[in-house]
């Protein structure tokens, strides 16, 4: 894999020689640049950037598969089958950040920069633990050496490794650098050199990774993660993300052709047209315990679009509501999937002019209900089975005589705009999306988009509320309910107040969108509100689980969690059913690789991703040498090393 370093390499000279960033600036000698001319505050930067894009794929598609979000263009891991995505992660990690590590480490060993050091290990143990997680087995101990065909490592060899990484760079950390040494702030851009601030990721790292060890009766130890959790972050203040932008000097990545310092999670959630909001998701955010309790966070993260847009004399909106998304249910009865298929929600169109439509429906019971639906927001004639529905000039419609996909208006698009992606004429702080130019030219929105999807959304690396969830399923496991009941309102807490913390960010720079304004000021009533357990002997796992759920968004942690707790097989301790209306579509189609027929079958569920065809084609000995099931189908379904009880259980998966 290191015949991949020189290429990226060149890439990220010719960036640094164009952009305005200072850290994108990498040649010491713009004529003659070469690999030992980087300085290490010019490398770091892009290996934290380019991590954060492949975790951004990461983070959307592992979204899908736990009901963050639907796509109906790759519903592959929502609601059938079609086994791909897996090249962006792996691609983006090793040809994109981790070829830079080794020159990293080394550079800055040369003078005596040990907090780069620390830095690099940090970066190589997130990687690669994204990496373990994902597809199981991976080059580890040759992946970033000279062989072109590295051969793989088992899960538990990944997972210690990472761990040792983490261990030195605590180490590396806490020494004084040598003098003259390049300083740490000058080319951090998760924590602006800030060694305490890394000092907590790492520990806070080691809370994560030893929570995911929960099924290993020999191996999980609480009161080791409660322990770290003491030196993890303790507030909002202690967050760590890469802080993203929406500018017309941002470059583009080469590769790939997307905006380099804009959020990882939209360039993937909220760049196309085809991803939505899943009803499981947004039930949480109406109805959590069955309170019917709005959140005030839902008006924050549900994308919404204008209706009964009235326009004035000069083409402009006059007048206009709000919309907010309704759910795409793929993983209950799926009823509007099922009537049209998994990848038939509809995209929209806007009325420049007016538009008529002439749907013929045969069913009286589905005529009467789509009348009813069409009444009051549409002119509506009626001959027959054949219903007219009139379109004003303004109007969001789909462009289709199928009556089945013309309330798919009502499934508002995830996207966000930015100056890369049509908003140029706008400038950078509408970060609205339109769905084409006359609906840009009038200011009809089509999407506000949603916390933390849009191009200037902060990506999360590690928060405060994650730390206050693991805290209070630890406190659960342990049988503490009243420490984990408090731990649990506090990361409710900590998330409400870093959204608003943003959201007041946001407003201040004068982002014209209200979705990106601060929430009621009465915004943590909710922590006393019925949607929020206020007793200890009532908490249920569950609880816990599902306000994490909310608050860790567009995140992997998420599939991590779904997969300790066996999704919603309940049979996980005496916790019950931790993830409750979560299954499998009644679409699904990938019955060949979640051979499982029940839900307390461990493969019946999702457990790894395929390795990608630049491992298969290039690789496939090795592929084949550290899993003797990689290439079969079925292979979807076998557990991670940290998802087994035992390692006889894990390493006869591979056989």
């Amino acid at each position: 894999m290191k015949k991949f370093k020189y290429i990226m390499l060149s890439c990220a000279l010719m960036l640094g020689m164009t952009s305005c960033e200072d850290w994108l600036d990498v040649n010491t000698d713009p004529d003659n640049p070469n690999n030992t001319s980087i300085t290490v505050a010019n490398r770091l930067p892009y290996i934290q950037s380019l991590y954060m894009y492949g975790l951004g794929a990461t983070n959307f598609r592992t979204s899908c598969i736990t009901g963050v979000y639907y796509s109906s263009n790759d519903n592959s891991y929502s609601t059938t089958w079609d086994g791909g995505a897996t090249v962006t992660s792996y691609q983006v990690w090793f040809v994109g950040a981790a070829a830079n590590l080794n020159d990293l480490y080394t550079k800055a060993e040369a003078e005596g920069a040990y907090h780069y050091m620390a830095a690099a290990n940090v970066m190589h143990a997130l990687g690669f633990m994204e990496m373990a997680d994902l597809f199981g087995e991976m080059p580890y101990t040759e992946a970033l050496g000279e062989s072109s065909s590295p051969a793989f490592d088992d899960g538990k060899t990944i997972y210690y490794g990472c761990l040792d990484k983490i261990d030195e760079a605590i180490e590396l950390f806490q020494r004084t650098q040598e003098p003259g040494a390049t300083s740490l702030s000058e080319g951090d851009i998760m924590n602006n050199g800030d060694v305490d601030k890394w000092l907590k990721l790492c520990y806070g790292l080691k809370a994560r990774w030893g929570l995911k060890l929960s099924k290993k009766a020999d191996l999980f130890n609480p009161d080791e993660v409660l322990s770290n959790l003491q030196k993890a972050p303790q507030s909002n203040d202690d967050n760590i993300y890469i802080r993203c932008y929406n500018s017309v000097n941002d470059r583009t990545t080469s590769l790939w052709g997307d905006p380099f310092q804009s959020s990882g999670n939209w360039a993937y959630a909220a760049y196309g047209n085809y991803q939505r909001f899943s009803e499981f998701h947004r039930n949480l955010l109406v109805n959590m315990r069955g309170s019917g309790v709005i959140d005030p966070r839902m008006e924050k993260i549900v994308p919404a679009i204008m209706c009964n847009v009235k326009l004035g004399t000069d083409g402009k909106v006059q007048s206009y509501d709000w919309y907010r998304s309704k759910g795409v249910d793929s993983y209950g009865e799926a009823t509007r999937l099922v009537k049209g298929g998994a990848s038939s929600v509809a995209l929209i169109n806007y009325a420049a002019e007016e538009k008529t439509i002439t749907y013929d429906i045969p069913d009286a019971t589905d005529r009467a209900q789509f009348i009813a639906d069409m009444t009051g927001k549409h002119p509506v004639t009626v001959d027959d089975n054949e219903v007219t529905v009139t379109y004003g000039v303004g109007s969001i419609y789909v462009d289709d005589t199928n009556y089945v996909l013309a309330g798919d208006t009502a499934y508002v698009n995830l996207r966000a705009g930015s100056v890369h992606t049509g908003n140029l004429d706008l400038g950078e702080l509408d970060v609205n999306w339109y769905i084409n130019g006359d609906a840009m030219s009038a200011g009809v929105v089509t999407s506000t988009g949603s916390f933390q999807t849009r191009p200037v959304s902060d990506f999360d690396i590690l928060t405060y509320h994650e730390m206050c969830f693991i805290k209070a399923e630890i406190y659960m496991r342990k049988g503490d309910k009243n420490n984990a009941l408090a731990a649990y309102k506090e990361g409710i807490r900590a998330h409400l107040e870093r959204m608003q913390d943003k959201l007041t960010e946001w407003q201040a720079a004068g982002y014209n969108n209200p979705d990106m304004w601060p929430m009621e000021d009465d915004y943590l009533d909710y922590l006393e509100s019925a949607a929020v357990c206020q007793d200890a002997a009532s908490l249920t796992m569950s609880d816990i689980m599902l306000q994490k759920f909310i608050a860790m968004g567009c995140n992997m942690e998420t599939w991590n969690d779904m997969r300790r707790f066996n999704y919603s097989a309940g049979n996980v301790g005496d916790f019950g059913v931790v993830y409750p209306g979560y299954d499998r579509s009644p679409l699904f189609t990938g019955q060949a690789q979640l051979t499982g027929t029940s839900k307390t079958d461990m493969n019946y569920w999702y457990r790894r991703w395929q390795h990608c065809t630049l491992e298969t084609g290039y690789n496939l000995n090795n592929v084949l040498a550290s899993n003797a099931n990689a290439m079969e189908l079925f292979v979807w379904g076998i557990p991670v090393w940290w998802d087994c009880a035992t390692d006889n259980e894990y390493f006869n998966g591979l056989k």
